[in-house]
């Protein structure tokens, strides 16, 4: 059973899973999320490009909504599906990271304390790269003291948290740095265990190191001043190629 609030019931949450080719991540994803205790919805805000889906959620609980954006932008799918939500928590999932009942408790442990605004999961770095465990100690370290929350950590947030702050940046990349620094300053901020793990699937075709400096760089420019836009080009172009 979950834990109960204050209302003397579990809290209502609602997954925002924003999509672009995820084809494959979704059909493993969403069955895992519709299996979990409720009450909860699932928002899948997906780019309009791939005619697989309706097929794919031709099985799955009528709590899975799909809607529908015309070009990849994280931060204006994030927000449409947040818009779409009646959940007291907002879940954003990514659809290539794990999600289970055990991260599900977690969240609504850490919610009991009416001081926690929101959060996220410390990382697991698994098979993906082998020779960067270390930096999990590292990744926690930074994570307890000020660090940037990613997106694939499930960042959770009270919805009203959420909507006092605007939501996120209207951008297509980098959304998840800007968001982190503004929900840091709105309060009390959980990062939880279990750790969440994400698809290997750029580490294992491009490697890890590669991968890994590719990131940091990005968050250097975006740090430095490039534009989403523009990174956000860079970035998908030069995955598209390899």
């Amino acid at each position: 059973m979950r834990p109960e609030t204050a209302s003397g019931k579990p809290p209502f949450v609602s997954f925002v899973v924003p999509a672009w080719r995820d084809a494959a991540n979704l059909s493993s994803l969403l069955p895992t999320l519709t299996a979990l205790s409720g009450p909860l919805e699932i928002i899948v805000v997906d780019v309009s490009l791939d005619e697989e889906l309706p097929s794919r959620s031709d099985n799955l609980s009528p709590d899975v909504r799909f809607v529908s954006v015309t070009r990849p932008n994280r931060g204006e799918q994030m927000n449409h599906g947040a818009s779409l939500a009646s959940g007291d928590v907002l879940i954003f999932q990514h659809a290539d990271t794990e999600f289970s009942e055990a991260h599900l408790r977690a969240i609504d442990a850490a919610l009991v304390d009416p001081a926690v605004v929101g959060g996220a999961f410390h990382r697991k770095f698994d098979q993906r790269h082998p020779r960067l465990r270390w930096l999990e100690t590292v990744a926690r370290w930074r994570g307890r003291h000020g660090g940037t929350l990613f997106g694939d950590q499930s960042i959770f947030v009270r919805r009203e948290v959420f909507a006092e702050l605007g939501g996120f940046a209207p951008i297509p990349l980098m959304e998840d740095v800007e968001f982190s620094k503004r929900l840091r300053r709105a309060g009390k901020i959980a990062l939880l265990d279990p750790p969440v793990r994400s698809s290997a699937r750029h580490h294992e075709r491009k490697g890890a190191w590669r991968t890994s400096i590719q990131n940091g760089l990005f968050l250097l420019f975006f740090k430095a001043g490039v534009s989403p836009g523009t990174l956000h080009r860079w970035y998908y172009g030069a995955d598209e190629a390899a």
